[in-house]
């Protein structure tokens, strides 16, 4: 009886060990830029199967459904960089935000799907009713659309750091209060890249 009650807690270990690896391959991303973001792979089915393998509850739920939005919001902000931003920096920094962000979407997508979750609609933000949580306004997004060169840039990393530190508060929480392993893994990946990139961006606005 004790070997075969072994074997099971040995079995668990296991699904749980294999929930975090499947995120760290989405999530934890590698390579040379200061957050960290290059590398990351995440798909959906994979968030699928790793979500199959722990439990979420109303926190992992909150999280995945208002971080997705929130994602959306900054890959848009971000492409408008090539064609608008004049400092390189910033658009190597739009770029890494779109490499990191949309894979993470994806995996949070999938993680919804496999709860039985509702998964916000495209397009489904209301810009308006933001202001909180870091997310911009549709009178912000319009007023970043039409800017360009150092003006770009400037609006663009002023926003960016007010919607990055909405982001690592939203982390925050769920590493507090989430129970899905990868969920909360994700969680502490936003918070360590999106800490480095506000401070590279206060680093270029000279704030540091």
């Amino acid at each position: 009886m004790i070997r075969k009650r072994s074997l099971i807690r040995r079995g668990a270990a296991v699904a749980v060990a294999g929930t975090a690896a499947l995120v760290l391959a989405s999530c934890g991303g590698s390579g040379d830029s200061a957050a960290g973001h290059n590398g990351h792979t995440a798909t959906s089915a994979s968030a699928s199967a790793s979500a199959s393998q722990g439990r979420h509850n109303a926190a992992d739920t909150a999280f995945a459904q208002g971080m997705i939005p929130h994602h959306r919001q900054a890959v848009e902000m971000a492409d408008l960089a090539p064609s608008r931003a004049k400092s390189a920096e910033v658009k190597k920094l739009a770029e890494q935000i779109k490499k990191a962000q949309g894979p993470e979407i994806k995996a949070l997508s999938g993680w919804l799907t496999s709860w039985g979750e509702e998964v916000p609609a495209e397009g489904a933000m209301d810009h308006s009713a933001h202001g909180t949580g870091g997310m911009m306004t549709a009178e912000e997004m319009d007023r970043l659309a039409k800017a360009s060169g150092t003006a770009f840039d400037t609006a663009f990393m002023e926003m960016m750091i007010k919607h990055h530190e909405g982001a690592v508060t939203m982390a925050k929480t769920e590493k507090a209060e989430g129970s899905f392993p990868g969920a909360k893994t994700m969680a502490d990946a936003i918070v360590t890249s999106q800490t480095a990139e506000i401070t590279q961006m206060n680093d270029l606005l000279g704030k540091s």
